[in-house]
């Protein structure tokens, strides 16, 4: 998992990939943070990505970085906790004028049940279960 981060980190731009009924959507994110042995990920609970992932927590990311890219697929968990909010906002204080770990829409997710390969083009694919 932490060489998944390392990679997400260096990257910094990601594709998340969630459903909308019959319809794939696809935008942009950058944040990325290890508490407490999971891989979190944040957005607003506003947004509609947020209501995507609440209703089919099946997610994949998309990275590319270095001639190698990353496939992550898995499941979303929210995680309420004030510490995890914290945590990850303390990595990313540029988003602190638009987020805090009290207000009621930070939301921060982990995953579950995931799959990571990386892929090249001149380099056996490696896969990372956690």
């Amino acid at each position: 998992m932490e060489e998944v981060y390392e990679f997400l980190k260096k990257c910094g731009t990601y594709y998340l990939a969630t459903v909308e009924g019959d319809q794939p959507r696809v935008r942009p994110f950058g944040t990325v943070d290890i508490f407490e042995g999971k891989l979190y990920i944040q957005t607003g609970k506003v947004k509609d990505v947020s209501r995507q992932i609440q209703k089919n927590p099946k997610v994949e990311i998309c990275a590319w970085g270095d001639g190698k890219w990353l496939r992550l697929a898995g499941k979303l968990v929210r995680d309420d906790r004030v510490e995890a909010k914290k945590h990850l906002l303390d990595n990313y204080p540029e988003l602190q004028s638009l987020y805090s770990p009290e207000d009621d829409n930070t939301e921060v997710l982990y995953f579950e049940d995931a799959t990571a390969t990386f892929y090249s083009f001149t380099e056996e694919s490696k896969v990372i279960k956690f």
